[in-house]
């Protein structure tokens, strides 16, 4: 990373008394590298407040807060930087004094441009980048610039209950530390994880394995198209556990990219919204290869119903989330998020799915016979009872 290659001087020892928690929780060296760490933080609304709030008080060397808009009186529900004497100010300046009250040592600084209008090289400054609160092309245009440029990137929402973080790392090696196992390691463990290197130290007469490994991650415009792993779609009971969150988001960003669509969020007062949005959720749902039982037209509706709002414990568990994970990769400790954390907080779960373009057997096997326009999709036409399920679905959302 960019500012952690640079020579810096150790941490000082009023650093330490100050960090000494966190300190003993991952050690000295992991927050040197935090102390060096520069980041950029994209829209400054309530989840960015809880992730801007999470890694200054941990003590990260430099942050950047973006955002062109303007505070509104809806902003001030569940943001905790900005109050009502700020309405009609630029978000980031707004947010700033408190951001920077939290911690005086963190070099924070204010940029009141559109994203839109950087160019790529712009994002190369940074070790890792979080956008939030973005429509599905600005993300992808964001993540494919700091893919030129090697630097992690993170996009993450929210949507009243319901919230989301994704993360494309490219390529992240991190250690963790086990008991020795008379199990023999296996060099790849998971399609995007493998062992790299395995050391030992003795500690209380136990000996400890420091295991090197690493992560590969996909960019969010092939992880929005790629299916399931098989493990989530295999037995009918697996199926049925994946969240409907998953097809929304996954249509609501299907919606945004549609031709002539000014309208970045499908409103409940618009009959073709529901109606495109309905199919597109059932489109997306069966390229996942999952039961169409699973997406009702409740679950539809109080999507919709939740879409852009903010709720601060919702905020809190997700920005926390991702602090966290920002945490550990720049400590390069610790497995990191891969890749799409969906948080449902009506039911308070917050499944991980790691979405990538690795195909079933059963469609690796018939790839000869797929024409190159069909790579990335995976359809699955459903027969006459799940067609009838559709059609009632679309209906009842619409009525």
């Amino acid at each position: 990373m960019a500012s952690q290659e640079n020579a810096t001087q150790s941490i000082s020892a009023d650093e330490i008394a100050l960090y000494d928690r966190q300190i003993r929780l991952w050690g000295v060296k992991a927050q040197e590298k935090l102390r060096s760490a520069n980041i950029l933080l994209i829209t400054i609304k309530a989840l960015a407040n809880e992730v801007a709030k999470n890694l200054v008080l941990a003590g990260i060397g430099g942050l950047t807060i973006l955002d062109h808009e303007t505070v509104t009186e809806e902003d001030l529900g569940a943001q905790f930087f900005v109050r009502e004497e700020h309405v009609g100010q630029n978000r980031a300046q707004a947010a700033s004094a408190e951001i920077r009250a939290m911690n005086p040592r963190v070099q924070l600084r204010v940029n009141t441009e559109n994203v839109r209008t950087k160019q790529p090289d712009y994002f190369s400054q940074f070790d890792i980048v979080i956008a939030t609160e973005l429509d599905f092309s600005t993300y992808t245009t964001i993540n494919a610039s700091c893919r030129l440029a090697n630097r992690p990137f993170y996009a993450a929402g929210l949507h009243g209950f319901y919230g989301y973080v994704f993360s494309d790392l490219i390529s992240h090696d991190f250690v963790i530390e086990r008991s020795k196992s008379n199990v023999p390691s296996q060099t790849q463990e998971t399609p995007t994880r493998s062992v790299l290197n395995i050391n030992t130290k003795v500690e209380s007469d136990k000996v400890i394995e420091m295991v090197t490994k690493r992560e590969v991650y996909s960019p969010l415009i092939l992880a929005n198209t790629s299916p399931l792993p098989e493990d989530f779609t295999r037995l009918p009971r697996r199926r049925r556990q994946v969240t409907p969150l998953l097809t929304c988001l996954r249509a609501l960003w299907e919606f945004q990219k549609l031709p002539g669509n000014h309208t970045p969020l499908p409103t409940l007062s618009s009959r073709q919204d529901l109606e495109t949005f309905t199919k597109l959720a059932r489109d997306r749902h069966h390229e996942l290869k999952l039961d169409i039982s699973t997406l009702d037209s409740t679950f539809l509706r109080t999507f919709l119903e939740n879409l852009g709002s903010e709720l601060s414990p919702v905020a809190a568990f997700v920005g926390g989330s991702l602090a966290q994970d920002v945490i550990n990769v720049l400590s390069a400790r610790e497995q990191p998020l891969q890749n799409l954390l969906l948080f449902d907080g009506d039911k308070s779960v917050a499944p991980v799915y790691p979405l990538h373009p690795f195909f079933p057997p059963e469609v690796e096997n018939a790839m000869p016979a797929v024409t190159p326009a069909a790579v990335n999709a995976i359809p699955v036409h459903p027969g006459p009872a799940a067609a009838n399920n559709n059609n009632n679905a679309a209906t009842d959302l619409t009525q």
